[in-house]
């Protein structure tokens, strides 16, 4: 092929062709890409992390954002959290995406290691060969907390003290499994437009179950959802994907929530109006590091 290619390239000089130069990729300024071992799940997964304008120039450690999703929501969250930094006057932090497993579809990496159960019913696989899979949120989050947090803690000035999740739809679903069984595991939760219609409305059980068993949860929590993600007036309201009124069912959870009086939950709800499931999460993600990060200027 490269002899091939100076073949041609020869040609196009001795005929006076223009030779369009092969475009280089774009490379988000202060970020790096590791590679991470799920020893226990036996998978392999990409760190993605975007250091703050600061780090180079400080020895102060930062707080940090974990966003799930990396490939769509690291850029997105990286970006944020610079403008809010640079121009709202909040705290710096490292982000921190969390990218599908190799060799993964993203829909089949997310749906079995986002979700807290295997849910009722046939589903259909998107990778040929291979069966669908559900319900490995709890070992995920255990990956999380044993292989990627000792990555980040030895390689970055790191505050793992101050520990940020941000998930959305069956992310926010990884969230609120890690708030209901491991909730220390994240200072701080931004969970948007949760898939609380999963499995019949497995995570109201679950959040009942951490209810009868426990006094307190020791976290905050800004949950946002878009005003459109509603049922239509014509259909009749259940918790299935096809018939789920998302803002009732985002309401109802933040109020069995509140209800228990845990001393130590913050727990806060925004709706966000003319936003729907795919254009809010920036709204969510803004909204919710303001929740948090402390203001210094």
């Amino acid at each position: 092929m490269t002899v091939i290619r100076t073949l041609l390239l020869s040609c196009c000089f001795a005929s006076g062709l223009a030779v369009a130069a092969v475009p280089t990729p774009y490379v988000l300024d202060g970020t790096e890409v590791r590679d991470v071992h799920a020893g226990a799940l036996n998978r392999d997964y990409q760190v993605f992390v975007a250091l703050p304008d600061s780090y180079r120039s400080s020895n102060q450690r930062y707080p940090v954002v974990f966003v799930v999703d990396a490939n769509y929501a690291f850029p997105v969250a990286r970006g944020i959290a610079q403008r809010l930094a640079k121009h709202a006057g909040m705290e710096e932090a490292i982000v921190v995406g969390l990218s599908y497993a190799k060799g993964d579809s993203s829909g089949y990496s997310r749906r079995r290691d986002y979700t807290p159960s295997i849910p009722r019913g046939e589903y259909v696989s998107d990778m040929p060969g291979r069966s669908a899979a559900f319900g490995e949120a709890q070992a995920y989050g255990r990956f999380i907390a044993a292989d990627v947090f000792p990555l980040i803690a030895a390689n970055y000035r790191a505050d793992m003290g101050r520990k940020i999740f941000v998930g959305h739809s069956y992310g926010s679903l990884l969230g609120l499994q890690l708030l209901l069984s491991e909730p220390a595991t994240f200072d701080h939760y931004i969970l948007g437009s949760p898939s609380l219609w999963f499995d019949q409305g497995v995570m109201f059980d679950r959040e009942q179950a951490y209810a009868k068993g426990h006094k307190d949860i020791r976290a905050s929590v800004f949950f946002g959802i878009g005003g459109r993600e509603t049922l239509a007036k014509d259909r009749k309201r259940s918790r299935t994907e096809e018939n789920a009124d998302m803002v009732a069912d985002l309401c109802d959870f933040d109020a069995a929530l509140k209800s228990h009086r845990y001393p130590n939950l913050k727990s806060r709800l925004e709706v966000f109006a003319d936003e729907d499931h795919a254009s809010v999460f920036p709204l969510v993600l803004t909204h919710g590091l303001r929740a948090y990060l402390k203001k210094v200027r």
